[in-house]
């Protein structure tokens, strides 16, 4: 277990090191930039589609569900006021009011 953690937290270091160091001759084209740009909204939306749409591991598209109408409030709130506390702390307090 301890092995498979280092060896995970070396690779991770590693694939990080490659492209953030700037005294390594390696550079990433355009086309590959172009590519990795999709990958953080990619991975955030393989997330919080499990949470919001399958709670209890079955699909619960419905006004009932709490975590649902938290998303469509913290989209709204992100869109109205652009701002990252506001989107977080009115989206939790909805849904701990729904809860």
């Amino acid at each position: 277990m301890i092995t498979t953690l280092l060896v995970m937290a070396a690779i991770t270091f590693s694939s990080r090191y490659l492209f953030l160091h700037r005294s390594l001759p390696f550079r990433v084209g355009p086309k590959m930039q172009r590519f990795l740009s999709f990958s953080a909204p990619a991975v955030l939306t393989a997330i919080w589609v499990p949470i919001v749409l399958l709670p209890d591991g079955k699909w619960q598209i419905s006004y009932t569900n709490p975590y649902l109408i938290a998303a469509l409030v913290a989209i709204a709130t992100a869109y109205k006021t652009q701002s990252i506390y506001a989107t977080t702390l009115v989206s939790m307090a909805v849904f701990f009011a729904l809860r």
